[in-house]
């Protein structure tokens, strides 16, 4: 290749996942095309294309280990699903293991093997990250990491016979999110919003740790959060983990649209002393206008994600309400006519978006 069209590779695996897709897709229809005789390329043009195509492959390849078929991308999720698992059984094997003989150790012995396992993980982590690009591995270990060091924290609070604090879900939260952007692993990630939503869920001062308590407890203590989380990536640029992004929104808008749906349906849970009719009413609105502007700003940023919520919890919350209305007083029969053609309704209205679209990007 001339050296005033060297290109700069993409900086994180999954942008070089998408070029290769691009380049697949680009192949098949230019032979659809030359096929159909529409566009037929001479042998230079098509020589140099191919050239140009398989230097830049094997390019990504060596960089990044990309999948280059169908074929290998269903492998590689099978084998990031074996890693997932895989750290899963290890775990509960140490976990049945150490349980076994816990109880004739003495208390030196005890805070050792506490302190050496998620050490020990770490360093697995680190060297299997150095040594494979695909990091399969990788995650393996920090999984284990993680798994130990949240065991840890719980054991030691035993030991020590103190409560566990609420802060340690902070702590799990922030060494999963280090682990996340050390290697690069989403599932990690998605770990550490977990924790610290489970964090959040403190907030209400009666849940304690009990996450799902604290949940139908106060719900709009994860709205603040909800928020935050869908606008990190649009205030902090994520160019060399470019799936991070689609986390942070999607798990943000779940945090906006679960206690949007909890209260519209239950408004004694708020914080507000207006009165539950008139909390439930005003999220009702909330909840509808919310996700259509989720729906309008996923279609116009291309942000699958939001779309699909947006339009999911549209679609629930519209359901949860002629529930509500109707079921009490409404014959069954006539109850799923309803709702039937309220379907039918949605998608002549998202046919009709659709045909929009389709008609201004023309």
């Amino acid at each position: 290749m001339p050296e005033g069209r060297r290109e700069t590779l993409p900086l994180a695996r999954e942008e070089a996942q998408r070029r290769v897709d691009r380049i697949r897709a680009f192949r098949e229809e230019l032979s659809e095309l030359e096929r159909e005789g529409v566009l037929v390329l001479s042998a230079d043009q098509r020589a140099s294309l191919d050239g140009h195509h398989e230097e830049l492959l094997d390019r990504l390849g060596r960089s990044f280990d990309v999948d280059r078929t169908e074929g290998q991308k269903r492998l590689s999720l099978a084998m990031r699903i074996a890693s997932f698992l895989g750290a899963v059984a290890i775990g509960a094997a140490g976990y049945f293991f150490c349980l076994r003989f816990w109880g004739g150790l003495g208390p030196v012995p005890q805070v050792s093997v506490l302190v050496a396992a998620p050490l020990v993980a770490l360093a697995g982590t680190a060297v299997a990250a150095r040594r494979e690009r695909t990091l399969y591995l990788t995650l393996l270990a920090a999984l284990l990491a993680t798994a130990a060091f949240v065991i840890d924290l719980s054991v030691l609070s035993g030991l020590l016979n103190l409560p566990l604090p609420p802060s340690a879900l902070l702590a799990w939260s922030a060494f999963c999110f280090a682990l996340a952007y050390g290697y690069g692993l989403r599932v990690l990630l998605v770990g550490g919003i977990a924790f610290l939503v489970g964090f959040v869920a403190t907030f209400s001062g009666q849940a304690e740790l009990c996450l799902w308590h604290a949940f139908g407890r106060r719900p709009e203590s994860f709205l603040p959060l909800g928020a935050l989380l869908y606008a990190f990536p649009i205030a902090v640029p994520h160019r060399r983990h470019a799936s991070f992004p689609a986390a942070y929104r999607a798990l943000g808008l779940v945090c906006l649209f679960v206690p949007i749906l909890l209260l519209s349906t239950s408004g004694w849970a708020s914080f507000s002393r207006a009165g539950a009719h008139r909390v439930e009413t005003a999220y009702q609105v909330a909840g509808f206008l919310l996700a259509g502007l989720a729906v309008w700003a996923g279609v116009r940023r291309g942000e699958g994600e939001t779309t699909n919520l947006g339009s999911g919890f549209f679609v629930l919350l519209l359901y949860v309400k002629l529930f509500q209305w109707w079921w009490d007083w409404m014959p069954k029969w006539a109850f799923f006519l309803v709702l039937g053609l309220v379907a039918v309704g949605l998608l002549l209205l998202f046919r009709r978006l659709h045909a929009t679209r389709r008609r201004a990007g023309s």
